[in-house]
Protein backbone atom coordinates (compact mmCIF):
# COMPACT_ATOMS: atom_id res chain seq x y z
CA UNK A 1 0.00 0.00 0.00
CA UNK A 2 1.43 3.41 -0.85
CA UNK A 3 1.68 6.01 1.56
CA UNK A 4 0.20 9.72 1.04
CA UNK A 5 4.09 10.47 1.10
CA UNK A 6 4.93 7.83 -1.14
CA UNK A 7 2.55 8.48 -3.42
CA UNK A 8 3.76 12.51 -3.76
CA UNK A 9 7.39 11.03 -4.20
CA UNK A 10 5.74 9.15 -7.35
CA UNK A 11 3.93 12.03 -8.84
CA UNK A 12 7.58 14.19 -8.40
CA UNK A 13 9.49 11.69 -10.25
CA UNK A 14 6.42 11.42 -13.19
CA UNK A 15 6.74 14.78 -13.46
CA UNK A 16 10.33 15.28 -13.21
CA UNK A 17 11.43 12.71 -15.67
CA UNK A 18 8.62 14.86 -18.12
CA UNK A 19 10.48 17.59 -17.72
CA UNK A 20 13.71 15.51 -18.17
CA UNK A 21 12.67 13.77 -21.37
CA UNK A 22 10.97 17.20 -22.50
CA UNK A 23 13.08 20.08 -21.45
CA UNK A 24 11.37 23.15 -23.28
CA UNK A 25 8.75 22.40 -20.69
CA UNK A 26 8.66 24.94 -18.24
CA UNK A 27 7.79 22.96 -14.48
CA UNK A 28 5.14 24.80 -14.52
CA UNK A 29 3.54 23.76 -17.13
CA UNK A 30 4.79 20.01 -16.52
CA UNK A 31 2.69 20.68 -12.68
CA UNK A 32 -0.64 21.35 -15.00
CA UNK A 33 -0.41 19.23 -17.06
CA UNK A 34 0.46 16.17 -14.66
CA UNK A 35 -2.46 17.45 -12.46
CA UNK A 36 -5.21 17.56 -15.59
CA UNK A 37 -4.18 14.41 -17.29
CA UNK A 38 -2.73 11.72 -14.25
CA UNK A 39 -3.48 13.25 -11.20
CA UNK A 40 -5.83 10.42 -9.28
CA UNK A 41 -7.52 13.47 -7.76
CA UNK A 42 -8.51 15.25 -10.46
CA UNK A 43 -7.11 19.07 -10.50
CA UNK A 44 -5.13 18.73 -7.30
CA UNK A 45 -1.90 18.03 -6.44
CA UNK A 46 -0.55 17.80 -2.63
CA UNK A 47 1.91 20.43 -1.47
CA UNK A 48 4.39 18.13 -0.83
CA UNK A 49 4.69 17.04 -4.18
CA UNK A 50 4.78 20.65 -5.57
CA UNK A 51 7.41 21.06 -2.97
CA UNK A 52 9.91 18.15 -4.03
CA UNK A 53 9.41 19.18 -8.07
CA UNK A 54 9.77 22.77 -7.07
CA UNK A 55 12.78 22.18 -5.14
CA UNK A 56 14.74 19.82 -7.07
CA UNK A 57 14.05 21.89 -10.67
CA UNK A 58 15.80 24.97 -8.76
CA UNK A 59 18.52 23.20 -7.10
CA UNK A 60 19.23 21.19 -10.16
CA UNK A 61 22.58 21.90 -11.29
CA UNK A 62 23.75 21.99 -7.79
CA UNK A 63 22.63 18.24 -6.84
CA UNK A 64 23.97 16.85 -10.74
CA UNK A 65 27.19 18.10 -9.86
CA UNK A 66 26.94 16.56 -6.04
CA UNK A 67 25.81 13.41 -8.03
CA UNK A 68 28.33 13.73 -10.44
CA UNK A 69 31.37 13.36 -7.94
CA UNK A 70 29.37 10.12 -5.80
CA UNK A 71 28.93 8.14 -8.74
CA UNK A 72 32.15 7.09 -9.78
CA UNK A 73 32.34 6.49 -13.26
CA UNK A 74 28.37 7.08 -13.81
CA UNK A 75 27.45 10.93 -15.04
CA UNK A 76 23.50 11.73 -14.54
CA UNK A 77 23.39 12.45 -18.12
CA UNK A 78 24.63 8.18 -18.70
CA UNK A 79 21.99 7.45 -15.92
CA UNK A 80 18.82 5.35 -16.64
CA UNK A 81 16.17 8.29 -16.48
CA UNK A 82 14.05 6.92 -13.85
CA UNK A 83 17.21 5.91 -11.77
CA UNK A 84 18.48 10.06 -12.20
CA UNK A 85 15.17 11.30 -11.27
CA UNK A 86 14.65 8.97 -8.49
CA UNK A 87 18.44 10.42 -7.48
CA UNK A 88 17.54 13.94 -7.44
CA UNK A 89 14.64 13.78 -4.98
CA UNK A 90 16.63 11.74 -3.00
CA UNK A 91 19.63 13.95 -3.05
CA UNK A 92 17.32 17.07 -2.67
CA UNK A 93 15.18 15.32 0.49
CA UNK A 94 18.73 14.59 2.01
CA UNK A 95 19.96 17.64 1.44
CA UNK A 96 17.18 20.37 2.08
CA UNK A 97 14.15 18.60 3.80
CA UNK A 98 15.31 18.88 7.33
CA UNK A 99 11.90 17.68 8.60
CA UNK A 100 13.00 14.14 6.54
CA UNK A 101 15.24 11.64 7.81
CA UNK A 102 18.06 10.66 5.58
CA UNK A 103 17.17 6.95 6.17
CA UNK A 104 13.66 7.63 5.25
CA UNK A 105 14.38 9.62 2.21
CA UNK A 106 16.85 6.91 0.70
CA UNK A 107 14.17 3.84 1.69
CA UNK A 108 11.63 5.53 -0.26
CA UNK A 109 13.37 6.18 -3.02
CA UNK A 110 14.27 2.06 -3.35
CA UNK A 111 11.06 1.51 -2.74
CA UNK A 112 9.77 3.85 -5.78
CA UNK A 113 13.25 2.37 -7.92
CA UNK A 114 11.50 -1.00 -7.52
CA UNK A 115 8.12 0.04 -8.76
CA UNK A 116 9.88 2.21 -11.88
CA UNK A 117 13.11 1.22 -12.69
CA UNK A 118 15.52 -1.69 -13.34
CA UNK A 119 16.78 -4.66 -11.30
CA UNK A 120 19.64 -3.48 -10.61
CA UNK A 121 17.98 0.24 -9.92
CA UNK A 122 17.30 -0.60 -6.00
CA UNK A 123 20.88 -0.88 -5.22
CA UNK A 124 22.49 1.79 -7.44
CA UNK A 125 20.11 4.19 -5.88
CA UNK A 126 20.92 3.02 -2.28
CA UNK A 127 25.14 3.16 -2.94
CA UNK A 128 24.37 6.41 -4.14
CA UNK A 129 21.84 8.21 -1.72
CA UNK A 130 24.23 6.86 1.11
CA UNK A 131 27.35 7.99 -0.03
CA UNK A 132 25.85 11.67 0.02
CA UNK A 133 24.52 11.11 3.14
CA UNK A 134 28.06 10.10 4.74
CA UNK A 135 29.81 12.75 2.34
CA UNK A 136 27.28 15.61 4.15
CA UNK A 137 25.93 15.01 7.16
CA UNK A 138 23.06 17.54 8.26
CA UNK A 139 22.93 18.22 11.90
CA UNK A 140 19.64 19.74 11.92
CA UNK A 141 18.08 16.65 9.88
CA UNK A 142 15.27 14.96 11.66
CA UNK A 143 16.20 11.90 13.19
Amino acid sequence: MKTGRRKNRIEALQILFQLDLNQDLSTQKALNHFQEFYSLEKNTLDEFTHRLVLGVTEKLSEIDTLLKKASENWRPERMAAVDRNALRLGVYEILFCDDIPATVSINEMIEVSKQFGSESSPSFINGILDKIRQLHPNPNKAK
